[in-house]
């Protein structure tokens, strides 16, 4: 069979002997939409292009579950880095539509590498691009999206005017097809793909069978449903698309001002066996333009590390980011950090940020109700009074923006991520620093501070979304003072001399012990945020009445990072629109 590989990006620059030979060896065939390829951990028996078609790449997650590395499309090689280095594949590859594939075996492969140079300098070029970050082709993101409605209500075309109009401000080329292209061949709709960056097809629930082709089609799945409805069970077809099967799909709440809840988030995404779940309330701008960003693929992720008072400065740092126009899309912390990460996803504004923070924390400490220590020096009560004067039953997916934190599981030696659930009970898991305060038990799990064993999620961070993450990381230099432990007076001597509202030195000790065990691991983690803030702050953990000093080493921080930053960078953390 002549293929005529010539079209085909990585192999048109190939002489023309180096590709007659590639010719003669590779084999084509189809692969159906939910087959796999292959699996991670299979040895690299071949080198495959993609002919026509499109497929996904996944691996397992910092939190354990399936990750979306990127889709593969037509031009675009596959397992070439593990059939180059003799290892096994890394990530699990699937169909997410019927597929042409052409596979070049190992053994024609390291042949005709040898003899021809040509190939394995593209070979080498596409591998180098690849591992700074690049892909071969513009187009590699999600770029076909199915909005299907569960109910008749909701304006399909409206929401979706809204969501084009959002998304052309952020210079992405968008089409819109409803109904009308149940009837078209599959060439109508490559010639979409081939013309605009972003497709957005329409279907309805009660359309079954354009609905089936709609999610068929799609590289993920948005499912609008009325905030103030219940799902109904089953909600998607028994034999669901790709997309779904793959849980490429998010639940996409309605809401029109004054609903009366019927359904919780989670019972939706439940039903769905979705991978997320926003809101969009009617007339809201910012939420539009954060589904707008997050389809685009820039959306902006904002993780904060825990540190005792000292994540005071995250304060400063967010307020900087919103001096300069820059919005959060995506929310992550560990213990301190979770708080304030939680209280912007929560909507508050800076002011209320800084209200809330210093009425919580620095007008009377949270950690006054000493007791004798059996499991902790302090009963928690007042930590838990806070937390519910502040975030109320408050489940995490009614939060404005998507928001988790982590705790430590000392059952399993587990990093817990909490996506679902109650936010304060979250955060109380979170804030547990191991005899300091109690342990939070979650059945047979004994939970405590995240910072125990991740005290920076940036990797689970980067998971959710595929924008740009910004860090702020408040534990390097001083946070503890060696002078308090030099001859320290007993506790009834340090309660004369300093009262009963701060903490004593041993609560620096076991707040530092809580994060020392991870800061070498910690240090290669934080590479992988895209900016890192730094702030500069010569304080201890538990010094809660300097809240100005950290907030303004927070600000000052930030202020001179993103003065420093590339346009590149500038352009992503603040698109146009």
């Amino acid at each position: 069979m002549d293929l005529q590989l010539g079209f085909l990006p990585f192999l048109n620059r190939l002489e023309k002997a180096a590709l007659k030979a590639v010719e003669a060896e590779v084999e084509w065939f189809c692969l159906p939409a939910g087959q796999t390829l292959f699996e991670a951990g299979d040895p690299a028996d071949a080198f495959y292009l993609v002919r026509s078609g499109a497929l996904a790449a996944f691996r397992t997650g910092a939190d354990g579950r399936p990750e979306l590395v990127g889709h593969i499309r037509a031009g675009e090689p596959i397992g070439e880095m593990a059939l180059v280095e003799d290892r096994p594949h890394s990530a699990n590859i699937y169909a997410l539509r019927d597929s042409e594939l052409i596979r070049l075996p190992k053994s024609a492969f390291e042949k005709l590498t040898r003899r021809h140079a040509s190939l394995m300098r593209e070979l080498a070029r596409m591998m180098l691009f690849r591992l700074r970050g690049g892909t071969l082709r513009a187009k590699s993101e999600p770029r076909v999206f199915a909005f299907v409605s569960t109910s008749p209500t909701i304006d399909l075309h409206f929401r979706a005017s809204e969501m084009k109009a959002a998304l052309e401000a952020l210079g992405r080329k968008v089409v819109v097809a409803g109904e009308e292209a149940a009837g078209w061949p599959p060439s109508r709709l490559n010639a979409l793909e081939d013309e605009y960056d972003m497709v957005i097809l329409l279907a309805r629930m009660n359309d079954f069978n354009w609905a089936r082709q709609a999610m068929g089609r799609a590289d993920r799945i948005w499912l609008l449903a009325r905030a103030d409805a219940r799902p109904s069970i089953p909600l998607l077809p028994e034999d669901p698309s790709p997309a779904a099967k793959l849980r490429l799909i998010d639940v996409v709440l309605v809401h029109h001002g004054g609903d009366r809840r019927a359904a919780s988030p989670q019972e939706w995404m439940d039903a769905a066996e979705a991978a997320r779940c926003f809101h969009w309330r009617q007339y809201d701008k910012g939420d539009t333009a954060h589904l707008a960003r997050t389809m685009a693929g820039l959306s902006v992720g904002l993780v904060l590390s825990g540190g005792g008072s000292r994540a005071y400065a995250h304060i400063g740092a967010i307020k900087a980011f919103h001096d300069r126009g820059i919005r959060f899309d995506f929310l992550a912390g560990t213990s301190m950090g979770a708080i304030i990460a939680a209280g912007v996803a929560m909507g508050w504004s800076d002011e209320e940020i800084d209200w809330r923070l210093q009425k919580a924390f620095v007008t009377t400490s949270p950690l006054s109700d000493w007791t004798l220590p059996v499991v902790s020096l302090v009963r928690g009560k007042e930590v838990e009074k806070r937390l519910l004067e502040h975030f109320g039953d408050v489940d995490i997916a009614d939060l404005r923006r998507p928001f988790f934190c982590v705790s430590s599981n000392l059952t399993d030696g587990a990093v817990r991520i909490h996506r679902t659930g109650r936010l304060r009970d979250a955060l109380r898991a979170s804030l547990a620093i191991p005899g300091l305060l109690p342990p939070v038990i979650d059945g047979e799990n004994v939970l405590v501070d995240g910072a125990v064993f991740n005290n920076f999620p940036i990797k689970e961070l980067k998971a959710s979304h595929r924008g740009v993450n910004v860090g702020v990381d408040v534990t390097r230099n001083r946070a503890i003072n060696p002078k308090d432990f030099i001859n320290p007076p007993g506790f009834f001597g340090w309660a004369m001399r300093h009262g009963l509202s701060d903490p004593p030195p041993i609560a620096s000790l076991l707040m530092r012990a809580a994060t020392a065990a991870t800061l070498d691991e910690h240090e290669e983690t934080r590479e992988a945020a895209d900016m890192l803030v730094l702030p500069d702050i010569d304080m201890d953990l538990r010094e809660w009445r300097r809240y100005d000093d950290a907030v303004e080493a927070g600000y000052h921080a930030a202020t001179s990072l993103l003065s420093e930053a590339s346009d590149r960078l500038m352009a992503k953390l603040k698109p146009v629109g």
